[in-house]
């Protein structure tokens, strides 16, 4: 498959007017150096200052400048997603505006996925420049991570990432899942994920964007998505088998508690009444909520089959004559 550009590099932003010039400069240089055909593609998350105006200014000089303006913040997923959509190149590179990430890892990036043949390459930052609060929450939410999800990533939240197109072509993201990026695409059936330390710079400009809270958002967001991604297509799975594993287990403590009972009458001819007992309200609590969750899969699974006429699979590639 023919593309107008080997590298598409989309950096979302948000107040980010004085380090933008310095970034596209730095980006043509290594282009250019290597003799990549290239764009630049970036995403304005509703920024309040200068910044849209400098990309104005900066496509005006060069065209392989575009931007894309939201007209509010909506954050650094949405940005992403809205930029993936727009690419045209082989290889999609994405990079934070901060001057953080170095340019000069695009051309390793790129070999990683065009010759070695990786799905997905996520940098690095073996030293980082961040102060101790931002540092030891990322490396407990990494950890976290690599054990919800099998892979074996130091740093998920890097914003220097290498991709192959049809990968970012088939993956939508919302809210905060920017950071599980590796892991979308994980389910999605590209597991050829792997790693590069990258080059970590000081912040030039500004200041963060980000605050503490992200870390209990971004445990949450890793909550939803490995549940959704197991089970969207399969919900009856996860809801019927806590719903019948719940009402066996409150039947059988019930029907303990009755035989009991009969033993004891029998035995000595007196014995405490069944629905006496603590015991029994908790086994009939379990056996309701056995038969609410059978029930809430068994309505999942029919409301995924109706939105879902027809599935629709991913493909990577075709051959020969055939009707799309």
């Amino acid at each position: 498959m023919q593309y107008p550009y080997d590298i598409s590099v989309v950096i979302p932003l948000f107040n980010e007017e004085e380090s933008l010039p310095e970034l596209v400069r730095w980006i043509r240089r290594v282009m250019h150096a290597h003799e990549f055909s290239y764009e630049i593609i970036l995403v304005d998350d509703g920024s309040t200052d200068r910044s849209w105006d400098v990309i104005n200014e900066l496509s005006a000089e060069d065209n392989t400048v575009k931007g894309i303006s939201f007209n509010r913040n909506y954050g650094k997923s949405a940005a992403l997603n809205e930029g993936f959509r727009r690419c045209a190149g082989e290889v999609v590179i994405t990079m934070d505006a901060d001057l953080q990430d170095s340019p000069e890892e695009i051309p390793a990036l790129y070999d990683m996925i065009k010759n070695q043949k990786f799905d997905l390459v996520s940098g690095w930052k073996k030293k980082r420049f961040d102060p101790p609060s931002k540092t030891i929450p990322t490396k407990l939410f990494n950890a976290a991570t690599r054990k919800l999800s099998g892979i074996q990533l130091h740093d998920f939240n890097c914003g220097l990432k290498a991709y192959r197109q049809l990968l970012v072509k088939s993956i939508e993201i919302h809210g905060e899942m920017h950071r599980y990026i590796p892991v979308i695409a994980k389910w999605n059936g590209f597991t050829k994920i792997a790693e590069k330390p990258v080059q970590h710079q000081e912040r030039k400009y500004g200041t963060t964007k980000f605050g503490l809270e992200r870390f209990v958002y971004g445990f949450l967001d890793l909550l939803s998505i490995t549940f959704v991604s197991r089970f969207k297509k399969r919900p009856m799975h996860f809801f019927g088998t806590l719903g019948t594993l719940m009402f066996v287990v409150g039947l059988g403590i019930t029907l303990w508690l009755i035989l009991q009972k009969i033993f004891k009458l029998y035995a000595d001819g007196h014995a405490r009444d069944v629905v006496d007992q603590p015991l029994f309200y908790l086994s009939l609590v379990a056996v309701i909520l056995g038969v609410q969750l059978f029930l809430a899969g068994f309505l999942a699974e029919m409301i995924s089959l109706a939105s879902n006429k027809k599935n629709e699979y991913l493909i990577r590639d075709r051959v020969g004559a055939l009707q799309k």
